[in-house]
């Protein structure tokens, strides 16, 4: 018997967010190869582009040059995140129209908890029918959706038939599904882990399922336990409307490495201006500094994080000289190599969560 089967979860993800809407906006790009991200020439990356595009070989985090090599056709457009964020909003706003259980997990992609739910029959399935006909009259725009019995599965089911598809994996469905899926596409297994698992001839949930939790323990460590349950079909974790940010970062590529540390230095002060104005929000939204940290991507794209954590609120922790230390401390574990990018941030923790039990006792 699998966990939490009267339970109705849907995933959402909208199909190429950025480039579709750019493509609503402008009509003349229709049936042509578009993708939104940096400039070739500034060393930038596709964020995300529309099927056209993909049929090349282009996808989202490729370099763009790389992107027109694949595709000499290819518009790149420079992205417009306020208006990705104002379509984002009307999509949540629709969504609100069927439950107040909703989880955004990025501007394109949220979960929605149907199980109260009374309308449409209180089909889960029927809901995510209206929402897709509901998105498409309203913005012009395709939603895929996965319909399932918890999170895992109903994103695994989202991805199943897109674009523009909609899948259901209903309670008697999970073992049969489950035991076909290939452990690639469980959340948390990338490439290495897959290559481990492979190794120890599991490629399917089925092979995996075959495996003890001590076994999965010894050679996954923590999450092997996670690994035990997945490979059943199993995900307790409830959908959260109130998702708390947990940190705040600045990054920027540059058109040329950062040939040493020197460079590197000079580069924090205007790093530092941008990350201290975000933060000026979040920390009237309820939020205290935990640690601050550093990361370097170097030209052969291997990238380090280093960070330093404080136990009190106090700002003062915070400077361009202390983010300058992190730097090179971090440049210190490229060995020499050129920085093709440097992000700076902060570690986020929630104030609410001091009075966490008072409030379940008011």
């Amino acid at each position: 018997m699998h966990e939490s089967q009267d339970r109705k979860i849907i995933h959402i993800d909208a199909d190429c967010f950025f480039a579709a809407v750019e493509i609503r906006e402008n009509p003349k790009l229709v049936g042509r190869p578009v993708a939104v991200g940096g400039s070739p020439e500034r060393r930038g990356v596709i964020a995300t582009c529309n099927y056209e595009a993909r049929q090349f070989g282009v996808h989202s985090a490729m370099a763009s040059a790389k992107a027109l090599q694949l595709c000499p056709g290819l518009i790149i457009l420079k992205p417009r995140m306020s208006l990705y964020q104002q379509v984002s909003q009307q999509l949540r706003m629709i969504f609100f129209e069927y439950t107040d259980r909703v989880e955004p997990l990025s501007l394109d992609e949220a979960y929605l908890d149907v199980s109260l739910s009374q309308l449409c029959r209180g089909s889960a399935t029927l809901i995510a029918q209206a929402i897709r006909q509901k998105v498409w009259e309203r913005e012009q725009l395709t939603v895929s959706a996965g319909v399932a019995p918890n999170k895992f599965l109903a994103k695994i089911a989202s991805d199943w038939q897109k674009p523009d598809g909609l899948f259901v994996i209903s309670p008697e469905q999970i073992n049969d599904f489950i035991l076909k899926l290939p452990v690639a596409k469980l959340p948390g297994v990338g490439k290495v882990t897959a290559k481990k698992m492979h190794q120890l001839g599991v490629t399917s949930c089925e092979d995996l399922q075959q495996v003890s939790t001590a076994k999965l323990k010894q050679y996954f460590g923590v999450f092997g336990e996670r690994l035990y349950l997945l490979a059943r079909g199993i995900d307790q974790r409830p959908v959260q409307p109130l998702r708390r940010r947990k940190s705040l970062s600045v990054e920027h590529t540059f058109s040329q490495d950062l040939p040493d540390l020197d460079a590197v230095q000079q580069s924090m002060p205007s790093l530092y201006e941008a990350l201290c104005k975000r933060l000026e929000r979040s920390l009237d939204e309820g939020y205290e500094m935990n640690k601050r940290f550093v990361k370097l991507k170097f030209s052969d794209f291997t990238q380090t994080t280093y960070e330093e954590r404080w136990l009190a609120h106090d700002t003062s922790q915070l400077s361009v000289v202390a983010f300058q230390s992190l730097a090179e401390y971090a440049f210190k574990r490229g060995e020499g190599k050129a920085v093709r990018l440097i992000g700076i941030g902060v570690g986020l923790r929630d104030r609410s969560q001091d009075c966490g039990e008072q409030l379940v006792l008011f």
